[in-house]
């Protein structure tokens, strides 16, 4: 016999993710911040509000991903599988790029690798058409209805949902080094195109005539709705929500930038993470340069590399740094 809508589930695999991700996240710190501290430097800081925001990015991803939100996602309703991905993309994404330390999210982008991709994703162009892509490709007939049959499958398309999340906020944000946001208009726009674009698919909901998946053909007996009510119901939470979420940050972002340039403040202060990645960046290109001519010529290159600023070595930070990792400014 199936079990009902509301039956409690412990949803292990979900807890045992989040729980490994919580202990690495704690553990990767303190790590960091001992090899800070052995080699003379300065540890990042982990204010009280990001420790709040890592707090936080752990609560929404356990109401998303457990009982009763991911049950009802999973087997019963179009509505709350729309809510749960709403929560993976509009919410747990900034919340762990803001709440995140400076330090950690250095680390985990610094593989060349990780970096090259973000450096393409920030890209307004690249970031809307790959939300676009992957929005309308997991929420097609078949995934819905493979994600309802299998708990694995659905694990896999919840961490594809999150991971359109981080493209959709990387270039609003600027948290992560070397990947520098757009300026307040760009922002702005880029957030009204990604509230408009992705969220066509909820016209379809909204005008559809039958019901679209097979899979929530029970919907009335999990939330009192006939699956096409569901369906249409599901259509306006998703384009009021991404509308309401996305212009509210970028009228915030606008009105922020009003108030800076009022007081002279300089929106975009110049961090040392940022120069450091860029250095590193310049570094292999010209490596990756010598190699080629090297191979052309059968010499090597002797060239030098670019110049470092002022400091301690290995690209370490001029010491004292200033407050919030901005460089030191001079005259």
């Amino acid at each position: 016999m199936r079990p009902g809508p509301y039956t409690w589930h412990l949803h292990p695999l979900a807890w045992s993710v989040l729980v490994v991700l919580a202990a690495a996240t704690v553990l990767g710190r303190r790590a960091l911040a001992a090899r800070a501290r052995r080699a003379g430097e300065r540890p990042a800081a982990w204010t009280t509000a990001e420790r709040w925001r890592t707090a936080g990015a752990f609560a929404v991803a356990a109401v998303a991903l457990t009982w009763p939100l991911a049950d009802l996602a999973a087997h019963w309703s179009l509505t709350a599988l729309v809510v749960q991905r709403l929560i993976l993309v509009l919410a747990l994404p900034p919340l762990v790029l803001l709440g995140l330390p400076s330090d950690v999210l250095a680390w985990l982008t610094r593989p060349a690798p990780v970096e090259r991709l973000l450096y393409h994703l920030r890209q307004p162009v690249v970031a809307v058409a790959i939300v676009t892509v992957g929005s309308v490709a997991v929420m097609t007939t078949g995934l819905v209805q493979l994600q309802s049959s299998s708990d694995l499958w659905r694990g896999v398309f919840d961490a594809v949902v999150v991971a359109l999340g981080f493209v959709l906020w990387l270039p609003v944000l600027g948290r992560v080094p070397g990947v520098l946001r757009l300026r307040p208009v760009g922002r702005f726009s880029y957030l009204i195109a990604q509230s408009v674009v992705p969220a066509f698919l909820s016209i379809i909901y909204i005008f559809a005539r039958h019901p679209l998946y097979p899979a929530f053909a029970g919907s009335h007996l999990a939330i009192g709705l006939r699956p096409l009510n569901d369906q249409q119901i599901a259509g306006f939470v998703s384009k009021i929500a991404m509308l309401a979420t996305l212009i509210t940050t970028g009228a915030v972002v606008l009105m922020r930038a009003k108030r800076d340039d009022e007081a002279e403040i300089e929106d975009e202060p110049l961090l040392w993470g940022d120069v450091e990645r860029e250095l590193a960046r310049a570094d292999r290109l010209q490596a990756r340069g010598a190699t080629g001519t090297s191979g052309a010529s059968g010499t090597s290159s002797g060239t030098a590399g670019p110049p470092r600023p002022a400091g301690g070595g290995n690209g370490a930070p001029p010491d004292p740094m200033p407050p919030d990792g901005q460089l030191p400014t001079t005259g």
